[in-house]
């Protein structure tokens, strides 16, 4: 269902518009932020929004027939929960209106190189929602050494898992070409590449985009596109 893409790489700010999912995460955003930010997506054509699962269904409700997805995070954002509870919120959110799913998976396990507990918990969010939402996982690439970024892409592909996704923009670090290019590297065509955290430039996205992201996941999806170019195609 969901390959790698092989769309080419935007050559201007306008054409990252379909790569973009439209974030707003912030704790305090309320139901006029949530509508904003639906209006933005429709307006600029964004792949999707991604907000938080209270949200979702007013994000549905406003983005009904205009192409746009509504992405849910769940386990957000430490991902330091059981994996029933992660199940069951993907389950709520899809039920509401989410046909993608962005979870953070157990950092605490791949830390300790227990990548078969890392898969055991992606694949039951996988499953909760087969039929119904990809699922993203969310890795938090600022707090993994190269070794654990690249063996939790390979145990979130061996759990079923749609992408695999830098960052939760809440912790340390942020999106950036070397751990693109590793994860895109680390996993098969079957499975996509989102890089999130701290893209604020026309430039770090198209060049996140050449190392391999398939998804730009920013809450400055609007300047993005807006961006004017300092450098030409290439």
């Amino acid at each position: 269902m969901n390959t790698a893409s092989q769309r080419p790489p935007p050559r201007q700010p306008a054409e990252l518009a379909s790569f973009i999912d439209h974030t707003l995460l912030k704790p305090e955003a309320d139901a006029a932020a949530i509508r904003k930010l639906c209006a933005e997506a429709r307006t600029h054509k964004f792949f999707a929004v991604c907000v938080n699962g209270a949200h979702v269904r007013l994000a549905a409700d406003e983005l009904r027939d205009s192409g746009v997805q509504v992405a849910s995070v769940v386990g957000f954002p430490l991902g330091a929960m059981s994996s029933m509870a992660k199940a069951r919120e993907a389950e709520l959110a899809a039920r509401d209106g989410a046909r993608e799913i962005d979870m953070v998976m157990r950092i605490d396990l791949a830390k300790s190189g227990v990548f078969t507990g890392v898969r055991d918990d992606i694949r039951e969010v996988v499953r909760a929602v087969d039929g119904q939402a990809i699922v993203k996982v969310i890795l938090e690439t600022g707090l993994l050494s190269l070794e654990e970024i690249s063996r939790s892409c390979r145990a979130a592909e061996e759990a079923g898992a749609h992408f695999v996704k830098t960052c939760t923009g809440f912790s340390t670090g942020a999106a950036c070409v070397e751990h693109i290019a590793l994860m895109r590297d680390a996993v098969s065509d079957r499975v996509q590449v989102k890089a999130s955290g701290g893209i604020r430039s026309w430039e770090q996205a198209r060049d996140l985009i050449l190392a391999g992201a398939d998804r730009l996941g920013t809450s400055s999806g609007v300047q993005l596109v807006q961006a004017k170019a300092s450098t030409g195609g290439y």
